[in-house]
């Protein structure tokens, strides 16, 4: 005798990578992790607006630190010093929503929801060109802010310096010096009020 499904709660979307819902967004963020295992190996953050879909799975190009949609490109052995810190945070956030996260994998394109990667963004900006020592206090500083903070952060960055080449000038600069040097205490980094309008202003107010 079949089972009877017994749940009340609403069906799970599909999602794609970290959070990616393919029949919603055609914005979101790709990570490129290498095959290869070295520390000195790229690994690149890209924004794309221009999705291409392939038997379920999202069809990624290749993509150079120069293309005009890279965001960051980091040694491995720097994202390895991040990486734990923001999947853990991404699967709770997943999961309180709903969704299923991954494994974190050791290679291959990763897309992931545009307010996730604008979140891993910023902490990427942040440890780029910082001295390795500091990279933990990046962490905990990062694990501070409030999400919708992190959105504002990336946004001012993005309109100035966002692309993968313009490391080390202007907002890039300023966020490596404010996420490695000063102590972050979690929501008291914006008003109130201003970070109530970004959060209604962004499209994953589920996460």
């Amino acid at each position: 005798m079949a089972r009877r499904n017994t749940s009340s709660g609403p069906p799970k979307r599909k999602s794609l990578g970290l959070g990616f819902l393919p029949d919603e967004l055609q914005h979101g963020f790709i990570l490129h992790l290498p095959a290869s295992k070295a520390g000195t190996a790229d690994v690149v953050l890209s924004e794309h607006r221009d999705f291409v879909f392939e038997d379920g799975e999202v069809r990624a190009r290749p993509i150079t630190p120069e293309d005009p949609d890279a965001r960051v490109r980091v040694m491995r052995s720097r994202w390895e010093e991040i990486s734990s810190a923001f999947w853990e945070e991404a699967t709770r956030r997943l999961r309180r929503a709903g969704l299923t996260a991954p494994r974190m994998p050791k290679r291959g394109a990763i897309p992931i929801h545009p307010s996730l990667g604008k979140e891993l963004c910023i902490l990427l900006w942040a440890i780029e060109d910082a001295d390795p020592q500091l990279i933990p206090e990046a962490v905990r500083n990062w694990e501070g802010l409030a999400p919708e903070e992190r959105w504002w952060l990336y946004t001012m960055t993005a309109a100035a310096t966002g692309q993968a080449m313009q490391r080390g000038i202007g907002w890039r600069k300023a966020l490596r010096f404010a996420l490695t040097e000063n102590p972050v205490v979690k929501g008291e980094g914006l008003p109130p009020r201003t970070r109530k309008q970004l959060l209604e202003g962004h499209q994953l107010s589920l996460l």
